[in-house]
């Protein structure tokens, strides 16, 4: 299914709740994305998100009735907010405030917003968005865990500047468009046969450090963000998905065994524990080089000039799974990075890794791509090449397991 394709949700019911947080703003977005796509948007505001956006401007958009009030009589006088629960195929949280979260996990019903979701048997999508220090505190964490344990899925949060001037981590509201791809993903079907149901799948995301001393290391700007949406994509797609991820500002995604390392052999190591898998998608940007003898204490400086560091080559995880006589996976992707002749390093790297596909992308300053949530991919095999337009990172992800998805599909018939 083409993500691009403007009725890929012709017919769908979509009821979108939207909690109190100045990322209301970015959900008349959303409305109008879905209904682009063909779905109808029934549309429920808590009496916090009213103080960002009016009911008005969100019912213009959606082209129908705002609800607001649970005790509101023209609604009511049937039982509207458990027609509201039931009558949708999918209820989006966006964004989900901690408030609302913490109402959620704790089954409570005090305004038409809890009270539609606590009475809601389809299932449910939320898009978290408020500041870092609240969405790592304790007490939500605990409450992410009991909704994930609850069945509800979850999309983003994103790393970035808050809207409280010198605030900045992990809690910005997915984008749009990143909600709508989880929408998809959930409500049609996007891969041949089953998906990757009964697949496993490893990813790898995210930069590694290598350490200089034990303050400074060499790295790269590498978010994490496209693998972790390719973990995303595999888990919503059926698999069974282990990432293996460097150092980053990302939530984990849910329904993801998550491995944490630093280095470039330390994530070797958990690469090649998490095998045997159907699929090794190895998006990370691992530093190509190490110091070859770190100081045990912090470099200073000093009288002697600058100190000359020793380096020596990492192991390359990529071609080390790739040409592995035992457990090596049906298929295996690498990624390229380029800041120059993008498809024919590809294809040189194709070659010299011994690995089944090549997700080239140019990373040259401007483009914005590292750290960004936009990318543009070129799928480079011995076929041929794809060239994707620029899209968002989910988008991306959710192409590429499609992909996947049909390549293993054809090779079982």
């Amino acid at each position: 299914m083409n993500t691009n394709d403007q009725r890929s949700l012709q017919g769908k019911r979509i009821l979108l709740v939207i909690g109190g947080g100045i990322a209301a703003y970015k959900s008349l977005d959303l409305i109008r994305r879905l209904k682009e796509r063909g779905a109808e948007v029934r549309v429920v505001m808590t009496q916090a998100a009213q103080e960002f956006i009016t009911p008005l401007s969100a019912g213009a958009i959606a082209g129908g009735q705002v609800h607001v009030d649970l005790f509101d009589w023209r609604a009511e006088f049937d039982v509207g907010h458990i027609r509201l629960a039931r009558d949708a195929d999918l209820v989006v949280v966006a964004p989900a405030t901690a408030d609302l979260m913490a109402k959620m996990a704790g089954g409570h019903a005090d305004d038409i917003a809890s009270t539609v979701l606590l009475a809601t048997d389809k299932p449910v999508l939320i898009a978290p968005a408020m500041n870092p220090h609240m969405w790592s505190h304790a007490a939500t964490r605990r409450n992410l865990a009991q909704l994930v344990a609850d069945g509800v899925a979850v999309v983003g949060p994103n790393a970035g500047e808050m809207a409280e001037p010198g605030e900045a981590g992990v809690g910005r509201m997915a984008e749009p468009l990143e909600i709508v791809a989880s929408v998809e993903a959930r409500l049609i079907s996007r891969y041949q046969g089953a998906g990757l149901s009964g697949r496993r799948v490893l990813v790898t995301a995210g930069p590694t450090q290598e350490p200089i001393d034990p303050v400074r290391y060499i790295a790269n700007r590498s978010s994490g963000k496209q693998g972790f949406a390719i973990a995303r994509a595999a888990a919503a797609a059926g698999a069974d998905v282990t990432l293996v991820t460097g150092p980053v500002a990302l939530a984990d995604p849910p329904g993801v065994t998550v491995v944490k390392v630093e280095s470039a052999r330390e994530m070797l190591a958990e690469a090649e524990r998490a095998l045997p898998v159907d699929v090794a998608v190895f998006a990370a940007a691992v530093a190509d080089w190490r110091v070859a003898a770190p100081g045990a204490q912090k470099l200073k400086k000093g009288t002697s000039g600058t100190p000359k560091l020793d380096l020596i080559e990492n192991p390359d995880i990529l071609a080390t799974v790739a040409h592995r006589k035992s457990m090596r996976p049906a298929l295996v992707i690498g990624f390229a990075a380029e800041t120059e002749n993008v498809i024919e390093n590809a294809r040189a790297k194709l070659d010299r890794k011994g690995c089944d596909w090549i997700v080239a992308n140019d990373v040259s300053p401007g483009s914005e791509v590292m750290g960004g949530d936009r990318n543009s991919v070129h799928l480079v095999s011995r076929d041929g090449v794809e060239s994707w337009p620029r899209e968002d990172k989910q988008i991306v992800a959710d192409k590429l397991i499609a992909r996947i998805a049909a390549a293993l599909a054809a090779a079982a018939k």
